[in-house]
């Protein structure tokens, strides 16, 4: 005759283990993201005669531009500036953005994270 089943039961308590790792994992991520949406990020270029002023969700919030160096004759340096500011807004963001979930998932890749 067949013995019992050796099978103790300890699974179930890894997986619920596992489980709520994951969900608080999950929390802990929406939080980074609520922050990171709330936050705006400060740039600037040409010696800070350019600003951008920018939202975690990449929306611009406002740019500033220092009249001095507003020249008719020479609109692709501004032109130049701008992106220059506004590129540099979008890194800052995407660093922080990788930085949080990095602290949460441990370095961990999980695609489509990101």
């Amino acid at each position: 005759m067949a013995k019992g089943n050796k099978f103790t039961g300890g699974g179930n308590h890894k997986m619920n283990t596992a489980i709520r790792q994951v969900q608080a994992m999950q929390e802990e991520m929406a939080r980074v993201q609520q922050e990171l949406e709330e936050k705006v990020i400060e740039t600037s270029a040409g010696g800070g005669k350019v600003k951008v002023s920018m939202k975690g969700t990449k929306e611009i919030v406002k740019i500033s531009i220092d009249p001095e160096i507003v020249d008719p004759d020479d609109t692709e340096m501004l032109e130049d500036l701008i992106t220059v500011a506004v590129n540099d807004a979008i890194r800052q963001i995407e660093a922080q953005a990788e930085e949080g979930m990095s602290a949460i998932t441990g370095g961990l890749n999980i695609p489509g994270l990101f």
